[in-house]
């Protein structure tokens, strides 16, 4: 009869294993939530939560094994680990546990919001929203955009009434996808491409693919007669390429400029993207936070600036981030209102 010391560990372990399934095929926010609370409960949580992930890894290992590749497999794929890292894997537990943390910050894609036809969009609580249109076209709102959405059987098009959206269009060349703003037509068939628009420019970056843009015509006109009838503004912009069209009453030519991988990704600072950070203090963490969100972190005692962490983080999981702080680096967090979090060194 099993003893309940090693029924509570064959519980654990089988917890463990469920854990890791859980993991490969994406966590829900709450089970986030569960697992965290899990881990903290004991520390042979994280021992075995680490042996299985291990084990499930070598696994994955052994299926990147083919017999075209070979007779047979590499003897070492399987392995065991040397008596050296054995002796070391008790003093490793809770940095295991650790990274078990970390590789929960990445939260899973949220269920695609569908839109209907002729609606209007704005950025919620005024901050960068994603939004899905029906065909599967993804659509993220800068802070203050506007836009409005009216798709036909023949063409898709988005109307950005004011502010700045990155568009990532679903291909289907039967049916176009136009972005109109103020008076500009930006056609697309399956592509990436960002539109800012001001008082005097509309501004196009395309980051995959290319696109056309021409004066702006009747909506409801058929797309075969305004390519036909308008010449392009700007004939075609290719990946990497942005231009600059003015608004004004006596505008000068585009201006059309090749961007490097730097500037593309300063112009794109506003989404939400993943942040990697490998040993960066945690100033450079809370900065990097706080230029695309509207919450705001604050480091109220400086020493909390030089804690180095490594981690990848969504760029809109503040809570996320908080809760690693807290948990991993003896600090507390100070909600003041909804817009602000203040994290103090516990003393």
């Amino acid at each position: 009869m099993n003893s309940p010391s090693k029924r509570y560990s064959e519980d654990v372990a089988s917890a463990a294993a469920e854990w890791v399934l859980r993991h490969d095929r994406g966590l829900t926010p709450a089970e986030q939530d569960e697992f965290l609370l899990w881990l903290t409960q004991d520390p042979s949580h994280s021992i075995q939560f680490t042996r299985h992930r291990q084990n499930w890894q070598r696994l994955e290992v052994l299926a990147q094994w083919r017999p075209e590749h070979s007779n047979r497999p590499n003897p070492d794929l399987l392995a065991p680990p040397s008596k050296k890292l054995l002796r070391i894997a008790p003093m490793v537990a809770l940095a295991a546990a650790v990274v078990a943390v970390v590789l929960i910050l990445r939260p899973p894609v949220a269920t695609p919001v569908i839109l209907p036809v002729a609606t209007l969009i704005t950025p919620v609580s005024n901050i960068v929203t994603q939004r899905t249109l029906e065909d599967g076209s993804i659509v993220e709102l800068n802070q203050g955009a506007v836009m409005r959405v009216h798709f036909t059987k023949s063409e898709r098009r988005v109307i950005l009434e004011q502010g700045e959206a990155h568009f990532t269009v679903t291909k289907n060349p039967a049916r176009p996808f136009i972005v109109t703003a103020r008076g500009m037509d930006v056609f697309a068939v399956g592509t990436a491409f960002n539109v800012r628009l001001d008082q005097i420019v509309v501004e196009v970056l395309v980051t995959e693919g290319r696109v056309r843009v021409s004066e702006a015509t009747d909506e409801s006109g058929p797309v075969s007669a305004v390519l036909a009838e308008k010449a392009p503004v700007v004939p075609l912009l290719q990946a990497g390429q942005r231009a600059v069209v003015s608004l004004s009453a006596q505008p000068a030519a585009p201006q059309i400029a090749t961007l490097t991988p730097g500037e593309i990704e300063r112009v794109l600072a506003w989404q939400h993207r993943l942040l990697d950070f490998t040993a960066a203090p945690m100033s450079e963490v809370v900065a990097a936070f706080n230029r695309r969100n509207h919450t705001q972190l604050v480091l109220v005692d400086p020493e909390l600036a030089e804690i180095r962490i490594s981690a990848t983080f969504r760029s809109d999981n503040i809570e996320g981030f908080v809760s690693l702080v807290e948990m991993g680096f003896n600090t507390r967090a100070e909600r003041q209102g909804d817009n602000e979090i203040r994290l103090h060194k516990v003393r």
